[in-house]
């Protein structure tokens, strides 16, 4: 029985202690955490249908010329076999979420009508795909002179040891330390 009692009494004092130790976390390490967002994969379903497209449907067209036209659907269903579902999702990080639904009806294999969300034309889908919600931030893509001297490169190294020999000898002389290379012919006489 006593073994019992030292357990509930470490316990008693273990408990209260991580309690405390869970909320530690202050203002300034929860808003670092809220900064720090992991890359989120860009997710594209469906397809595209344009407010060109749906105006290009016309009563009375076949399945294959819808299909033609708007593509295959996303889904179609056992149960309604009179209609084609297409949805278009798009997830991209700095832009926002895009859905738009788009349902096709049937009687038969004739078009009847279309219903759903207001499509965007071709242009206003391009447009939309190039607004990043955040400004950003393009880095400086010239380095500083003082960048520069702390990095010495081998072109400035050869400049300065072939500008020490090149006073001692002649620029076409048979003498020079440079080798000369001879290449093949391009083409055959």
């Amino acid at each position: 029985m006593p073994a019992l009692t030292r357990y509930r009494a470490a316990l008693a004092l273990v408990l209260p202690l991580a309690l405390a130790a869970c909320s530690s976390v202050s203002d300034a390490s929860r808003s670092a955490m809220h900064k720090l967002t992991p890359y989120k994969v860009e997710v594209v379903q469906g397809n595209v249908v344009t407010k060109e497209q749906v105006q290009a449907l016309q009563p009375g067209m076949s399945r294959q010329q819808i299909r033609e036209i708007l593509g295959s659907p996303l889904m179609t269903s056992v149960f309604h076999s009179d209609r084609w579902e297409y949805v278009f999702t798009m997830k991209r990080q700095g832009v926002a979420e895009q859905t738009r639904k788009l349902t096709v009806f049937f009687q038969g294999d004739s078009f009847v009508r279309a219903q759903g969300d207001e499509m965007p034309s071709e242009e206003e889908f391009i447009a939309s795909l190039s607004k990043p919600k955040g400004k950003l931030k393009i880095p400086p893509l010239q380095a500083t002179p003082e960048q520069l001297a702390k990095y010495p490169g081998p072109a400035a190294q050869s400049d300065a040891s072939t500008a020490s020999s090149a006073p001692n000898s002649a620029p076409n002389s048979a003498t020079s330390s440079a080798p000369q290379r001879s290449y093949p012919p391009l083409e055959r006489d």
